[in-house]
């Protein structure tokens, strides 16, 4: 998982200034085992910085995803776009039912970015990996 630090290092190498809202953000992004929407963000930080207004989250996050630091994986049937600080190579799998966001490590990944950038002549920053499907909890019901 990328660490705060870094993730805030980003932003410092941007230009971007660094806040205790921005420094929560990327902690919040860093620490969290699922795969948050900016609402999610909000909410979460906005508890310590009761300051915090929505654009600055957007505005974090979306310099996050531009400088290569963060995924933005897109909607996993809720509507919501959803962000991954996660930045090794892995599928996610979403469910389109209880809109779960799971990490699945697999080497195949690492293999097909290798062979992308062979033959592309590409400098690959990242990649996202998005199956959807029903979880097996949600099959089960």
């Amino acid at each position: 998982m990328t660490s705060p630090e870094q993730l805030i290092n980003r932003l410092r190498q941007a230009g971007m200034r660094i806040t205790p809202q921005r420094v929560a953000i990327c902690r919040m992004l860093s620490e969290s085992r699922g795969h948050p929407t900016a609402a999610m963000v909000f909410e979460a930080v906005r508890e310590q910085h009761p300051s915090l207004s929505l654009m600055t989250v957007y505005n974090t996050l979306n310099m996050l995803v531009s400088l290569g630091a963060v995924n933005l994986l897109g909607q996993a049937g809720d509507e919501h776009c959803h962000y991954d600080a996660e930045m090794e190579p892995h599928v996610n799998l979403a469910c389109v039912s209880c809109h779960r966001i799971v990490d699945f490590p697999s080497g195949n990944v690492s293999a097909l970015n290798q062979e992308i950038a062979a033959i592309s002549g590409y400098t690959l920053l990242g990649a996202r990996v998005l199956y959807y499907g029903l979880c097996p909890d949600c099959q089960a019901r």
